[in-house]
């Protein structure tokens, strides 16, 4: 499936800001399952972009740079993407929790998708013991690394309700844990923070989702959002498979990688600094639009 992506940043500030300096990561990644096939990006009233690196392969970022006095500032991403992702089917000849913890502990390979850089506690996520000890019956050491996974984001998705006012973007994820609450970004943090407490390496993907609308209504354009989920490393030949705990479902046709890191403080969409004074507030509008092919007409 091909999708075309729109994601517009709105800032508007109280006062002109006569400088601003911001990272984007907004250029969707290669990874496995997904081919980039066109890329732009745009900025009212303008400014300077330049493309600074791509970290370790697992963010593409740019720099962006405004040096004249704006109200409003309205950075639009724009892109083609192909998806070709299979859902991937727990087996008996999966490697079991244990194993792939072993194998984690014995690699020796330290690149940007190397499992080393996921075991241990990150800026955003630590290693709590009450999550460890919630997460451990879905972790059995006997048990297949895929069925455990997709059997701990199932408890997720389950157990936790969907609430986007109940938490910030800092909001730690054992605080979301307790209240049982939160959005794609704290259920992607709790499921990280119980893998990496039990040895197992795991990474946070920034991205979007597909999203269908109900029986006989259109799609609202502009009304997606960037989505959060995981990555698990299930050993050297396998290697990463994704999980999204806020659905209960894997990573597979409907999912599109944006950037991979360690936690969300490493691969947000948008960071950066300004210098003005008065509150500043921040819109974003996403739409993820399924290319479908032209239909054949009769002759």
């Amino acid at each position: 499936m091909k999708y075309r992506l729109r994601h517009e940043t709105r800032f508007t500030y109280a006062a002109p800001v006569r400088f601003s300096r911001c990272n984007l990561r907004l250029k969707p990644i290669a990874w496995s399952g997904q081919t980039l096939l066109e890329h732009s990006l745009s900025v009212e009233p303008g400014g300077e972009i330049s493309w600074a690196r791509a970290d370790a392969s697992l963010a593409n970022v740019s720099r962006l740079l405004v040096t004249q006095a704006v109200r409003e500032l309205t950075i639009v991403s724009e892109a083609t993407v192909e998806v070709k992702r299979a859902v991937p089917l727990p087996s008996p000849t999966d490697l079991t929790v244990a194993q792939v913890r072993e194998a984690a502990r014995k690699s020796r390979d330290i690149g940007a998708v190397g499992p080393a850089a996921y075991l241990f506690p990150s800026p955003m996520i630590a290693l709590d013991p009450e999550i460890a000890e919630w997460c451990a019956p879905s972790l059995a050491d006997d048990r297949g690394i895929l069925d455990a996974a997709i059997d701990l984001a199932r408890r997720i998705q389950a157990e936790f309700d969907y609430s986007p006012d109940a938490t910030l973007t800092e909001t730690p994820p054992l605080e979301a844990f307790r209240c049982r609450h939160g959005v794609c970004q704290d259920f992607a943090q709790i499921m990280i923070a119980g893998l990496r407490a039990h040895s197992l390496p795991a990474a946070y993907v920034s991205g979007y989702i597909r999203t269908y609308s109900p029986p006989g209504e259109e799609r609202l354009v502009g009304a997606d959002a960037t989505h959060a989920w995981v990555l698990v490393w299930t050993g050297p030949d396998s290697g990463w498979v994704g999980v999204d705990p806020t659905n209960g479902i894997w990573m597979a046709g409907d999912h599109i990688v944006l950037a991979i890191g360690r936690d969300y403080s490493e691969i947000a969409p948008v960071d950066g600094i300004f210098l003005g004074h008065g509150a500043q507030s921040m819109t974003v509008s996403v739409d993820v639009a399924p290319l479908l092919p032209a239909p054949v007409l009769p002759n």
